[in-house]
């Protein structure tokens, strides 16, 4: 990416980046993990919580972006109890609170954009 005339190229965690926009992808990229960042905005959510607030997800798809979110330092896993039944709860980490201005701007694109060119289905 060349910015004020000069080639920006990074390397972060061993991967070469040539675009800024890459890198933030890199975290947010693919069809969940925006949306699991968007829900756990607001605090502690619970991993049942979290499947009944994206319906269309499955348990295993979550289980698998819960753990990327959690390794790339976004969220933080925090465990309650020794033994069954274990309640486990999900919290974004400075660094993933640090990507929510990110997400509401890409939210509100797209709201505005469904807005303009399609049509609101509301459940009831």
């Amino acid at each position: 990416m060349i910015l004020d005339g000069t080639e920006k190229v990074y390397k972060l965690h061993d991967t070469i980046f040539h675009c800024g926009t890459n890198v933030t992808m890199r975290y947010i990229g693919g069809k969940w993990k925006c949306v699991v960042l968007w829900y756990l905005r607001h605090g502690a959510t619970r991993f049942s919580d979290m499947k009944r607030l994206i319906p269309d997800i499955t348990e295993k798809m979550l289980s698998i972006q819960l753990k990327a979110l959690q390794q790339d330092g976004l969220i933080a896993r925090k465990v309650f109890g020794d033994k069954p039944p274990i309640r486990v709860e999900y919290t974004l980490t400075d660094f993933g609170k640090s990507l929510i201005p990110v997400i509401q701007a890409i939210t509100n694109w797209g709201i505005a954009h469904a807005e303009e060119k399609g049509e609101l289905l509301t459940k009831e």
